[in-house]
């Protein structure tokens, strides 16, 4: 568990300058900085963001829910609002702070649409409020680089289960919530094999999810590198040295078989009928009405 700061934001949300995307989304929340998830890979651990200390201390904005109501009251073009992008936004002191929650609660009353990116089926525990907020759009993804637990626990050590977060993903569909799953990183020499990435489209058609957004590689920053490489040394002795040869300090890095994947990847997709974009959030058009009638 990580050390918990309390901070103030000047300012919530943020407006994309390319709305839309991958997700649908307009404007972009962060009730958190920092995670406890501790996945090995995370990106956001990389100097460039300039979290200090990402690992050992989690930020919490104590004034994000005065912030929300008031920027939501200001707001005259109503957007996805997204959140889960550079911080789990159900990391394990959710449970007890209710950021989340609370701020679902406040976009519900607004009636905002909502994006999630999560790895917590604590999701669950705000399911009324995604159903009240579902009467215009919501839509959650999970995040799942690998179908196996036991590698996902090595990996994601302090995120609930693969297996967890499938069981939510069916909850939340069987709820008429929009599920998908945001398949990235896949780890070059550990997680790029046929069967992993087979896996996770066969579970992700049981558990009802819709769409999925694959990347079939990773990124590796200033800080963010030293320290999976670390983890990579700790965990899977012998992979760093696979790194070091084929991506030196390249900051994309692909899996040697990519483009095989994503031909197994879209074969399945299609297969089952899942997307590889997310439906967004369309306003309803407003009925015009005659003059002469």
């Amino acid at each position: 568990m990580s050390a918990i700061k309390e901070i103030r934001a000047k300012t919530l949300l943020s407006h994309l300058k390319d709305p839309g995307g991958w997700f649908g989304v307009t404007y972009n929340m962060n009730l958190y900085r920092g995670c406890e998830h501790h996945c090995v890979y995370c990106d956001s651990r990389s100097e460039c963001y300039q979290i200090a200390d990402f690992d050992g201390e989690l930020l919490v904005k104590v004034n994000a829910i005065e912030l929300l109501c008031q920027e939501l009251a200001g707001k005259r073009s109503r957007g996805t609002i997204g959140t889960g992008s550079m911080q789990d936004p159900y990391t394990p002191s959710e449970a007890r702070l209710n950021m989340t929650g609370q701020a679902l609660k406040v976009i519900a009353q607004f009636h905002y649409p909502v994006h999630i990116i999560t790895k917590s089926d604590l999701v669950l525990r705000d399911l009324d409020t995604l159903v009240q907020i579902n009467r215009v759009h919501a839509s959650v993804c999970f995040t799942v680089t690998t179908a196996d637990d036991d590698l996902g626990k090595l990996l994601e050590p302090g995120a609930p289960s693969v297996s967890r977060r499938l069981q939510a993903a069916k909850v939340l569909s069987e709820h008429g919530i929009q599920v998908g799953i945001t398949m990235m990183p896949i780890l070059p020499f550990i997680e790029d094999t046929v069967e992993n990435v087979s896996a996770i489209l066969r579970r992700a058609a049981e558990s009802g999810v819709s769409y999925i957004v694959p990347w079939f590689g990773m990124s590796l920053r200033n800080r963010q590198r030293e320290h999976y490489y670390q983890e990579l040394d700790r965990l899977f002795p012998g992979v760093r040295e696979r790194y070091e040869a084929r991506y030196g300090m390249q900051y994309s890095c692909p899996c040697p078989n990519a483009a095989h994947l994503e031909k197994v990847f879209h074969a399945l997709r299609e297969q089952y009928g899942i997307a590889t974009r997310v439906k967004p959030y369309q306003p309803a058009e407003v009925e015009q009405l005659s003059l002469l009638a």
